[in-house]
């Protein structure tokens, strides 16, 4: 990893807050539609964000798929990247076989 570049555990708290807040979920909200405990829902999140604990790896696919966005995302430490794999997420199938088309050409240019 180049130089300043945050590590996964670093990256992971600013991605999952980013995507909470631009799905408009609480913590508790997020949380309860990941499957944790509703007593214990908003706490976890709030760790995560924090960083002070890590998900595992279900749990991070389990909130990614709360909030609409690929698992990748929430590990992306490329802004730009975390961005077009957000978008890419939520295409239909056939959206995101013409984007990566583009990509493609776009990559042999």
């Amino acid at each position: 990893m180049p130089r300043n570049t945050p590590t996964p555990d670093a990256v992971f708290p600013i991605r999952l807050k980013q995507a909470r807040l631009r799905s408009g979920l609480t913590q508790e909200q997020l949380g309860i539609q990941a499957g944790i405990d509703e007593f214990s829902a908003s706490a976890r999140i709030n760790q995560y964000e924090k960083g002070k604990h890590a998900p595992s790896v279900q749990t991070s696919q389990r909130l990614a798929r709360a909030l609409l966005v690929p698992t990748g995302f929430l590990y992306e430490d490329d802004d730009v990247l975390a961005n077009l794999l957000a978008i890419a997420g939520r295409l239909s199938k056939e959206k995101k076989k013409a984007l990566l088309a583009s990509a493609e050409k776009l990559a042999q240019a």
